[in-house]
């Protein structure tokens, strides 16, 4: 998973590995919504991350009950944390395995957070996590986060997933994209078609023109 925070929002995209032609395509997604204005991208174990996903719209629920508003992604990446790490404490449970991803567009702006199997719990500007994390991580380094407009920010993480990807172990695969931002209202949503078509395309063409340029190297 890529995960940028850019001046007017976060964009999710996901690298779904299709492990059989059988699967129907969309099924076991990545990226969920918790409350309209919360996404969340999963990386690890799915039926782990199902429970987590369960909890976290358990506590937008009762958060909005007792408060009348919608829940802080801040304060909900805080209670995840110490609900995963209480997994940790004991002998008769085992930590959960996988890795999630918050994202929010509030009122002091755009907002990222990861949580670790651990319980520890990070604020990003861009993060990769999973396969070739570290060779994704260098790509977003590179990028100008601050200056990036959300169809902008779409296209490079999509660009990074086609990048990183690994032809020879897992050929076939299926992109997610996600984005909440400014532009659709604070609220956490699958990118339009046309847009998800257009980042697609992007990245296979950079991904074209890096093969050409190492051939005539």
């Amino acid at each position: 998973v890529v995960a940028l925070r850019f001046k007017d929002g976060v964009a999710f995209a996901i690298e779904k590995i299709i492990t059989s032609r059988l699967y129907e395509s969309g099924s076991n997604k990545r990226i969920h919504n918790v409350d309209k204005h919360i996404g969340m991208a999963i990386v690890g174990l799915l039926a782990d991350a199902r429970q987590l996903l369960t909890t976290a719209r358990d506590e937008a629920k009762q958060y909005k009950h007792d408060y009348g508003v919608s829940i802080p992604v801040k304060y909900l990446a805080d209670r995840l944390a110490m609900y995963m790490h209480a997994y940790t404490l004991y002998g008769f449970v085992r930590p959960f395995g996988c890795f999630i991803l918050l994202a929010a567009y509030e009122g002091d702006g755009p907002q990222l957070y990861g949580v670790e199997p651990s319980g520890v719990t990070y604020n990003y500007f861009g993060i990769a996590v999973g396969k070739a994390q570290q060779t994704a991580k260098t790509e977003i380094e590179k990028l100008k986060l601050s200056e990036l407009k959300l169809e902008d920010a779409v296209k490079e993480a999509a660009k990074i997933i086609y990048q990183v990807h690994d032809e020879v172990k897992d050929r076939m695969f299926e992109l997610e994209l996600s984005w909440v931002g400014k532009l659709n209202d604070g609220k956490h949503e699958r990118v339009p078609k046309h847009i998800f078509d257009d980042a697609e395309k992007y990245a296979k063409a950079s991904l074209e023109e890096a093969s050409d340029d190492d051939d005539e190297m």
